[in-house]
């Protein structure tokens, strides 16, 4: 391998270049890594994000259930999140909501400390609105074969 594609130039330039939201949170949940999807994503630039909460962009209505699960994941060190995709509303800069995918790595020092979560996002709100279309068409569809006295479903 060529000298400048080292293993650590490789990494770091693989999560500064994608576009996929990169971010890291510390034990306390303060950024501590924020890649330009984040940024792109988000709205926030890495100077704005790093070194605060991550509530700017977890709603308020859903801080309290986020930071419980963030609490014990750092203290058991262990995550459903790993393999799964968990959907959750985010806030962008200027104040949208959007609905985003996301899974995790837990990252933990040579000790087994967990040290904090790194976290990838995908903007899925697109694809919630459709599914959301769909849903609302469906049942008003499904309300007006029941008050036409049609069977709905498999019965037809």
């Amino acid at each position: 391998m060529n000298d400048v594609l080292t293993h650590p130039w490789l990494c770091e330039t693989i999560v500064v270049q994608l576009p996929t939201a990169i971010i890291f949170g510390d034990r306390q949940g303060i950024v501590r890594l924020w890649n330009a999807g984040a940024q792109a994503m988000f709205g926030w630039s890495a100077e704005e994000a790093l070194g605060k909460s991550m509530d700017f962009v977890i709603p308020e209505k859903h801080r309290e259930r986020h930071w419980k699960g963030y609490d014990h994941v750092m203290e058991t060190g262990v995550t459903k999140y790993g393999q799964s995709v968990l959907a959750v509303p985010a806030l962008t800069k200027d104040g949208r909501r959007i609905s985003v995918e996301f899974n995790v790595a837990l990252l933990k020092g040579a000790d087994g400390k967990v040290l904090g979560v790194a976290a990838s996002f995908q903007d899925v709100t697109a694809r919630w609105e459709r599914d959301k279309a769909t849903k609302a068409r469906l049942a008003e569809l499904e309300a007006k074969l029941k008050a036409a006295s049609v069977p709905a479903g498999d019965k037809v």
